[in-house]
This record gives structure tokens, sequence and C-alpha cells, in this order.
């Protein structure tokens, strides 16, 4: 297994892991999980690029 792969699986884990539906983080808004989700566009991009 690849670096990126194993980057790529732990940003998924940790995308879904910012969903605000537990009572600790609905404060939190979408801010976390949009972040996380353009790390992971990047990190895909550069998967099928082959640069990762």
């Amino acid at each position: 297994m690849s670096l990126g792969m194993i980057l790529l699986i732990v940003l998924v884990l940790l995308l879904i892991g910012v969903i605000p539906t537990w009572p600790h983080s609905r404060g939190w808004g979408y801010g976390p999980s949009g972040i996380l989700g353009v790390i992971l566009v990047i990190v895909v991009v550069l998967l099928l690029l082959g640069r990762l």
C-alpha cells in the first residue's frame, strides 16, 4: 500500500469524523469538514496526476 493511499484513507476518516452530527460538534458548522474536503480533493488530484 502506497503512502498516498494511506494518506487518502486517513483523510476520508477525518472527513467522516468532523461531520457535525454529534452534540459536542454541532456548533462548529461545516467549517472543519469543508477544509478537509478541500484537502481531500487536492490529494485525489495529486494521486491521479502521479505526483504523490
